[in-house]
């Protein structure tokens, strides 16, 4: 299959048909679960998605080290090109690699405005032209909405959409009436897309909690997260 097909195939065009054609740019997208269920699987093959579309995308990780983040893009992309025989692999491998940068930080050492005035360095001084930043393992809800409205205009400003995780808790208290987990209620405001990750028997649900200015169920997006490949794929 030609990497223009694939594109067209990609279970993940029903999530833009689903969400009002997804995210827009200068606007949030957050996936949010408990540890462990698949947030980072997701938002790496939805950045994966949009390499294969030519975007350009920013990684940022809190995590310790990166080794592992570049282990998911390399691990995702095997499977979508195996699963779909995708041809000429390792040239469009090898494309999609000049697309994305990953960049590191220490969430205890870093502050908002490092990271942003790092990423705006990448953008405007290493004329990197990003269409899509994703934010993996930040606390978003220690986040204040104050936070939240330096991220928004730092989106619309670079002109670009931004995918982040949320860790919810088992100890949390239950979701409000809308869906919305109580972690992320304070800053649900600021975000057009808001998709809960639920662990079943042998997969994972994707539900849609908040569509831009609606809060839609939450709504069962026909799409699960296979844990064997971690790819999102279309419920059959």
């Amino acid at each position: 299959m030609v990497k223009e097909e694939l594109v067209k195939r990609s279970p993940l065009r029903i999530l833009e048909r689903s969400t009002h054609g997804g995210l827009n740019p200068g606007s949030i997208g957050v996936i949010a679960s408990r540890k462990g269920v698949g947030k980072t699987a997701c938002l790496v093959h939805i950045a994966t998605d949009s390499l294969l579309q030519g975007q350009h995308v920013i990684h940022v990780s809190f995590a310790g080290k990166t080794d592992h983040i570049i282990s998911w893009y390399e691990d995702i992309f095997k499977e979508i090109a195996t699963r779909q025989d995708l041809q000429d692999a390792m040239e469009v491998h090898d494309e999609v690699v000049q697309h994305r940068v990953i960049m590191n930080f220490n969430e205890k050492g870093s502050s908002l405005d490092q990271v942003f005035r790092s990423l705006r360095a990448m953008v405007s001084e290493g004329g990197f032209g990003a269409d899509m930043i994703v934010i993996d393992g930040i606390d978003l809800g220690a986040l204040d909405s104050e936070s939240m409205d330096v991220l928004h205009n730092f989106a619309r400003e670079l002109g670009v959409t931004v995918w982040i995780s949320a860790t919810l808790h088992r100890e949390d208290p239950k979701p409000d009436e809308r869906g919305v987990p109580h972690r992320l209620q304070h800053l649900v405001d600021d975000l057009s897309l808001l998709i809960t990750l639920t662990p079943e028997q042998d997969h994972v649900m994707l539900r849609l909690v908040k569509d831009h200015e609606t809060y839609p169920g939450p709504q069962d997006l026909h799409l699960r997260l296979d844990p064997g490949t971690m790819l999102i794929l279309e419920d059959s």
